[in-house]
């Protein structure tokens, strides 16, 4: 067991590594999450568990690279056209929900018996959510760039650049209270020191940042790029820092005026692996900083204390939502992913101790409800997720197929079965259409075609869209599966109409030929044979010899498919050219006389094989 020391030596490292080992894909797997499994693992290696650390701050201090990190890479996705057009969001929607948040926070704080400025204070910092924590849970079910994860990073960004302002309330309450800073600065130097240091910012992202990294690519060092990416964000943090501002904004800021770089993805690619491991060390560091004796000691008051900010706050988000119209779905999901403090807090409660706005007592239990809500924040949207039912398709504008009357029924309307259309479309053949796409249903409407929301797996929407006066059925749906329950339909309910299916792969073309369709075809076949045949005449080669190529390989390919079909997909392999040399292996004595066929196959294979010899 490594010593409980201060300091972070190699056996504090590993023990790091291994805590966020163990317990992140245990609690991945059991649906918990990421970030629970890393503050779980943090606790169990905190002071209050085997006690491996007895300063958890020393290691949060590095811990938060990992979300400046975090915050850049999400800046690189951000192009200022795109940030430009979320400024209503951020200061409408975001400074909305900060501002009634908070005084409703304030309002339960003065009610459990604090002073009116820690009230104010204490309430503000449970306001600015945990950006790690959201951040985190929005890219891992892949929301950063949906419409409302947009929403919710634009309220990040506001919470962000409250940082300043609750600052300054901190010195303001400080000096009321007689116990201010005396290195303090004077609040117009700040908000000054705070403008200033973003226009430096931007000026240099404008003018200085493409030309530098262009001359450190003409080097042609990969590993002097990578350290210039990690300078570029923390270089940025740090300055923000020295103005007063968060280290989160300052990395994101040097995302967005990197985000039209043509260096953009190679960044991405450096700092990403960094972003990863520092962002779970900052879970673990948060997790090891729960102070457990003050919570078993006041553990009504604490529990009562997230409860009731957890509730009050995810009510103000929610009734804020609501008035600036998000769907009551979308209202629910946001109260509950935003209802916890965040890692902010740390910094405020802090500088509110030093000010004497908070005593001990309240600063410690303050800062474990903020630690216990960021914990509780994965199961409460898990359990939400179960909780509430799938989100409702609008059916606006869309028909239900029912009566067509089509020559052609096609099943499905993507880039497959749209390619299909045009020859049949060309000589006027009658095509009925269904898909149970409806934003895909939509799109097609706005290129003038009319298709019908119809599941084709089902034998009554068969009936409805036609099937039975169709004298030909297109199958060309994505799904194999969903492919061979419509063939088994047709095939069984419509035998008079011809079954054309699209097939995903070679598996899937078996399938097909098996159930007895008219005509299949590999969705990708047609198009490799073209991409190859235009490669070789690219390379020079003469396009006779070219379309003999091209020939042979169908040859190959059509004679591999029925030895598949009566002997497996293994069958057949010798037919299929690939970029390994086999060797040959030699007979001990050579044969006296040349080999002679048994039978017409076998001699069809001895003279294919003789040119190799």
């Amino acid at each position: 067991m490594a010593e409980a020391t201060s300091g972070v030596d190699l056996g504090h490292a590993v023990a790091l590594l291994t805590a966020g080992v163990v317990a992140v894909p245990v609690f991945r797997k059991l649906g918990l999450g990421s970030v629970l499994g890393y503050l779980a693992a943090g606790l169990a290696i905190g002071p209050f568990g085997l006690r491996l650390f007895t300063d958890p701050e020393a290691i949060l201090h590095v811990a938060e690279l990992g979300v400046v990190m975090f915050l850049f890479i999400i800046g690189l996705e951000m192009r200022p056209a795109k940030l430009w057009l979320l400024r209503k969001e951020i200061f409408g929607l975001g400074a909305a929900q900060v501002l009634v948040c908070c005084a409703l926070l304030t309002g339960v704080a003065v009610l459990a018996g604090l002073p009116l400025p820690a009230a104010i204070i204490g309430a503000s910092g449970f306001v600015l959510s945990s950006t790690a924590v959201i951040m985190k849970m929005l890219d891992e079910r892949g929301e950063t760039a949906t419409p409302a994860g947009q929403r919710s990073i634009s309220i990040l960004l506001l919470e962000d650049l409250a940082v300043i302002p609750l600052l300054a309330l901190v010195a303001v309450f400080a000096s009321l209270a007689g116990s201010g800073a005396e290195d303090a600065r004077p609040i117009p130097l700040a908000i000054g020191l705070g403008l200033a240091s973003l226009l430096a910012l931007l000026a240099a992202g404008r003018w200085l940042l493409n030309p530098f990294f262009a001359i450190l690519a003409r080097s042609g060092a990969r590993e002097v790029m990578t350290a210039a990416a990690l300078l570029v964000v923390l270089g940025a943090a740090l300055f923000m820092q020295w103005g007063g501002l968060s280290m989160a904004m300052g990395a994101f800021l040097a995302g967005v005026l990197l985000s039209e770089s043509t260096f953009r993805h190679q960044l991405e690619a450096d700092i990403e692996p960094f972003r990863g491991i520092l962002l779970g060390l900052f879970f673990l560091s948060v997790g090891m900083s729960l102070d457990v004796s003050v919570v078993l000691a006041e553990w009504r008051l604490i529990l009562a204390g997230v409860l009731a900010f957890m509730a009050v706050k995810a009510l103000g988000i929610y009734g804020v939502a609501r008035l600036l119209r998000a769907d009551n779905r979308e209202a629910i999901q946001r109260a509950a992913l935003f209802a916890q403090g965040g890692e902010f807090a740390f910094v405020l409660y802090a500088a509110a101790l030093s000010g004497g706005v908070f005593d001990a007592r309240i600063a410690a239990g303050m800062t474990a409800i903020v630690i216990l809500s960021m914990a509780l924040t994965p199961l409460v949207v898990m359990a939400l997720n179960r909780l509430l039912p799938p989100p409702k398709e609008s059916m606006d504008g869309i028909e239900l197929a029912e009566g067509l009357e089509g020559r052609v029924l096609m099943i499905g309307f993507g880039r497959f079965a749209q390619l299909v259309s045009q020859p049949l479309l060309a000589r006027g053949v009658e095509i009925s259409l269904i898909e149970t796409d409806v934003e895909m249903i939509r799109v097609a409407a706005d290129f003038g075609f009319k298709v019908y929301y119809g599941d084709g797996t089902r034998l009554d929407v068969l009936h409805a869209s036609g099937a039975g006066r169709a004298e030909a059925v297109l199958v060309c749906v994505d799904k194999p599966e969903a492919a061979d329950r419509i063939v088994e339909l047709v095939k069984s309910e419509f035998p008079h109409a011809k079954l054309f299916v699209r097939a995903y792969d070679r598996g899937h073309s078996m399938r097909l030929i098996q159930a007895g369709v008219d005509f299949q075809i590999r969705e990708t076949f047609e198009s490799a044979l073209a991409f190859g045949k235009k490669v070789l005449i690219e390379l020079g080669v003469d396009e006779v010899e070219v379309a003999e190529a091209i020939r042979d390989v169908r040859r190959r390919d059509a004679e591999r498919l029925e030895l598949q079909l009566a002997g497996g997909l293994t069958a057949g392999q010798y037919l299929m050219r690939n970029n390994v040399q086999t060797p040959k292996p030699e007979p001990f004595a050579k044969p006296r006389r040349e080999p002679e066929a048994l039978n017409p196959e076998a001699a069809g294979l001895i003279a294919e094989r003789e040119p190799a010899e």
